[in-house]
Parts: structure tokens; C-alpha cells; sequence
């Protein structure tokens, strides 16, 4: 009986530790399940977190190059706008150089004109001064020529021309044999009167003009002419006008005073003239 009870108990004491044990396991696999279960959940949670957390990165990342490339322009913006500032700044030291030359530039150009201004005044001054000078002095050669004139024509006949005068040595006064170049001496005491009231004249040039009738060839008259002006030259500058004031022209036949074949024609023909032109007030000359 000793050994049923005993083994009653110890039967008693298995089926409690049976128990406790299942009850540790049961326990245990709740526990565990209840683990597994959170870790599961917080897996997810994780999960859904990562992924949040990689969408965020993306849209941080594709903000953060939207933001490198603004940054990029903004650099190239700051870059171009500090280049054009660069040169809008050499733009503005040219203008101002060329403000500063303009400036100068007129300021020159209103000296000039002030003193062209200035130039101008004098000049016209000077010029009306000149004017009443030339006027006067005019005036009195217009008297001079005249008296000049007036003496001339005591000894042959003279005309006054724009620039002088014309004096005729011909027929009635001067003449010339036929086919001669030689002065007679009636006529050298009229070229030595001649020769008296130019000596005590000044400011003239002479000219002298030999012409001839129409007998004989065009050369030889031509010749003929050139040797009676040459004679009363030389006759003129014996006498002491200055040879430097008198010049000689051969016309021959070319400038008849009378034109045709007539014997008194061809004496008329037969003459020098002497142009005086005044040099004192300035005259074109005939040549």
C-alpha cells in the first residue's frame, strides 16, 4: 500500500509538473508569437518608415538638384550680371574719357571761333583800312597818270587806257622810212622828250609795239617790225630808262591802223607804239 500511495504521488507530482511545463510553453509560444507579432509590426512600421524616409531622400534629392541647378544659374546670372557690370563699368571710363575730350574739344573749338571772331574783326579792319589806303592811293596815281598824260601829249599823240596809256609815233609825229629801221634825226628829238618825262615818272613798265605795211612777205615785215621797236628800245634806254622796265613786240602787218593797199594806208602802217602800264596799282597784263 505504501508503494501505491507513493506511486500515486508521484504520479500526482508528473501531471502538475506536466502542466507547469505546458503552461512555461504555452507562455512562452504566446510570448514568443506576441514578439514575433510586434517585431513583424514594427518591421512594417520600419518599412513603411525607410520607405517614406527614401521618398523623402528622392524628393530631397531631385529638390536639392533643382536647387544645384538654380544654384547654377543664379551663378551663371551673377556671373554674366558681374561681367556686364565689369563691362558697363569700362563703358562708363570711355563715355566719361570722351565726355571729358568732348569738353575739351569744344572748349577749343569756342577758343577758335573767338579768336577767328577776333581775326575776323581785325581783318575786316585791315581790309576796309587796305581799301581806303588802295582808294587814296588810286586817287593820286589817277593824278599822277593824268599830269603824265598831259606831258605826253604835248610832244605825241597819247591816249589813257584802263591800265595807262598808249602813246602813236606815227605819221605826223614819228616816221619811219620805207623799209627802214633807223630813227631820223627829227624823231630823236622827240623820243629824248619822251625819254624826259618818263625819267621823271615812276611806277610803269613799257611796251613797245613795231608794225609795218603790208609790202613784203608776212616774215619779213614781221622782222622788220621787231628791229624799229629794238630801235626806239635801245634809243629810250640810252637815254636813261631803266631796261629793265621795257619790253619789245614785233606785230608786222598783222595790226593795221587803217587796212588796204593805199599809199596813205601803208604810211599810217608804218609805226611804234609805246604802252606804258602803271604798276603801282596792279593791272593785268596785256600778255
Amino acid at each position: 500500500m505504501n508503494n501505491d500511495s507513493k506511486s500515486d504521488s508521484d504520479s500526482v507530482r508528473f501531471s502538475w509538473r506536466k502542466w507547469i511545463l505546458l503552461m512555461l510553453l504555452t507562455i512562452s509560444f504566446v510570448g514568443t508569437t506576441f514578439l514575433v507579432w510586434n517585431l513583424w509590426d514594427r518591421g512594417m512600421e520600419l518599412e513603411e518608415i525607410l520607405r517614406k524616409t527614401e521618398y523623402e531622400r528622392q524628393s530631397l534629392s531631385q529638390k536639392l538638384t533643382v536647387l544645384r541647378s538654380q544654384t547654377d544659374g543664379m551663378k551663371a546670372a551673377a556671373d554674366s550680371a558681374e561681367m556686364r557690370a565689369a563691362n558697363a563699368e569700362v563703358h562708363a571710363a570711355r563715355l566719361d574719357k570722351a565726355r571729358q575730350r568732348a569738353e575739351l574739344e569744344r572748349e577749343l573749338v569756342r577758343e577758335t571761333a573767338e579768336r577767328y571772331r577776333d581775326e575776323s574783326v581785325e581783318a575786316r579792319h585791315e581790309a576796309e583800312l587796305a581799301r581806303t589806303e588802295a582808294a587814296r592811293i588810286q586817287r593820286q596815281r589817277e593824278i599822277e597818270l593824268d599830269r603824265m598824260r598831259d606831258a605826253l601829249s604835248r610832244i605825241v599823240e597819247t591816249e589813257r587806257t584802263p591800265m595807262g596809256m598808249v602813246m602813236n609815233l606815227g605819221e605826223g609825229s614819228f616816221l619811219f622810212d620805207f623799209d627802214k629801221s633807223v630813227i631820223r634825226p627829227e624823231n630823236r628829238e622827240i623820243l629824248s622828250r619822251i625819254a624826259g618825262v618818263l625819267l621823271a615818272s615812276h611806277g610803269y613798265r613799257l611796251f613797245i609795239y613795231g608794225h609795218t605795211d603790208d609790202i613784203g612777205s608776212v616774215g619779213y615785215n614781221r622782222d622788220l617790225s621787231d628791229r624799229r621797236a629794238h630801235a626806239v628800245r635801245n634809243y629810250l634806254v640810252d637815254a636813261g630808262v631803266p631796261q629793265e622796265v621795257v619790253k619789245t613786240k614785233a606785230f608786222g602787218e598783222s595790226s593795221p591802223t587803217i587796212k588796204g593797199p593805199s599809199a596813205n594806208a601803208r604810211k599810217k602802217n608804218r609805226r611804234v607804239e609805246i604802252g606804258i602800264i602803271d604798276t603801282v596799282i596792279h593791272y593785268t597784263e596785256p600778255f
